[in-house]
């Protein structure tokens, strides 16, 4: 075995260690930080539902538009 194994295990040891406390550190603090970004949360889907709404509109105006325009095309076609 080499000599150098204990000691790196020890290392490994001690940043799986350390990794632990912060993990135990960020989730103590993310629990104890008040929920301020509740009415944040509701007015980005607020937002969202907006954009959607908004998105269909302009899908059926521009079907409705495309549709005038090959009726239109016909027409001169025809005429």
């Amino acid at each position: 075995m080499h000599p150098l194994l204990p000691f790196l295990a020890l290392e490994l040891a001690r940043e799986h260690q350390e990794a632990a406390r912060q993990a135990a550190l960020v989730a103590r603090l993310a629990a104890e930080r008040p929920r301020s970004s509740s009415w944040r949360h509701a007015l980005a889907i607020a937002f969202a539902g907006i954009s959607r709404s908004s998105a269909r509109a302009t899908r059926r105006l521009d079907d409705c538009l495309a549709d005038d325009l090959v009726r239109g095309l016909v027409a001169q076609d025809g005429a």
